[in-house]
């Protein structure tokens, strides 16, 4: 809903209702790459599952994640020629981009089991931490959260019915593209390739929820949970789809619902530089998922 009350609001100053105006392709590009602070929902289905721990997964998505967002922001601000060496923007980017440097870092000098013990102990401190600091601001602006997230799940099932069409549009096309046996063709396709080149294929069977997720969040999330149950939720392909999963959003579905929503028909680059940004995330999270999991 915040998303789609910020694009009506840009739809406003936007003098060409018809063409994606500079800002309303920076706004989705940057929404498109999909920054996770938390993925709740990832974590919840690993413990379903099984994973013996569940939020191991956090912090490479986290760090997936940053990448995709940053790639973004770069990939449009060079289209638009925008200076993105400004003091504020770098103090920001450059801060964040440190910190993660620096995790990375510490995090290949230990091994495996240690890597996977501090990644669950940090990601559960950060996710306690965030929902505390969440409350604290409620309580110190004098704000009743519980009443303000009613009001807000509100507002969700009016946007909801709203999108409906495009929703069901983007559902048929995905049902298509899975029932024809296409991304059977593309994943074998793939295995054979990097099994000719000689190098490691198991990140292979993990891409089926980054080929879909472009597409259909809950098409992806299907993915990811037959990866899970296939190879396992502690597999390396396990691990990854979960990564993928919570790398970036949904392309296609992103530009048919926000577009489609204030009808605007001409979306210029946007679906090339989302995807360039969503390839960055994808190549993001199979090395970290080899740094963080071997």
């Amino acid at each position: 809903p915040f998303g789609l009350k910020a694009m009506e609001s840009l739809q406003e100053l936007n003098p060409n209702k018809g063409t994606a105006s500079n800002s309303q392709v920076m706004f989705l590009a940057l929404h498109a790459s999909g920054l996770t602070l938390i993925p709740v929902t990832i974590i919840a289905f690993r413990s379903g599952l099984g994973a013996q721990n569940p939020t191991d997964i956090f912090i490479p998505c986290m760090i997936a994640t940053f990448a995709a967002t940053m790639a973004a922001m770069f990939i449009v601000s060079f289209k638009q020629k925008i200076n993105v060496f400004q003091p504020v923007i770098l103090a920001w980017v450059g801060g964040i981009s440190a910190l993660i440097t620096l995790l990375v870092l510490y995090v290949t000098k230990l091994n495996a089991q240690q890597a996977q013990s501090f990644s669950g102990v940090l990601s559960n401190g950060i996710i306690l931490g965030i929902f505390f600091l969440i409350v604290l601001g409620g309580l110190y602006k004098k704000i009743d959260v519980f009443d303000a997230f009613v009001e807000g799940a509100k507002g969700g099932f009016e946007t909801g019915v709203r999108i409906i069409p495009y929703i069901v549009g983007m559902l048929v096309a995905i049902s298509m593209l899975r029932t024809s046996g296409t991304f059977d063709v593309i994943i074998n396709g793939m295995k054979t390739l990097f099994a000719a080149l000689g190098t490691d294929t198991r990140f292979v069977d993990g891409l089926p929820t980054a080929l879909i997720k472009p597409m259909s969040g809950s098409g992806a999330r299907g993915m990811m949970l037959d990866t899970m149950r296939t190879f396992g939720p502690d597999s390396f392909a396990g691990r990854l789809a979960c990564i993928l999963q919570g790398s970036s959003d949904t392309t296609f579905y992103v530009i048919a619902v926000y577009f489609g929503s204030v009808g605007i028909k001409n979306t210029r680059y946007s679906v090339g530089a989302m995807l360039l940004a969503d390839l960055v995330g994808i190549i993001t999270s199979i090395i970290l998922c080899y740094l963080f999991f071997g």
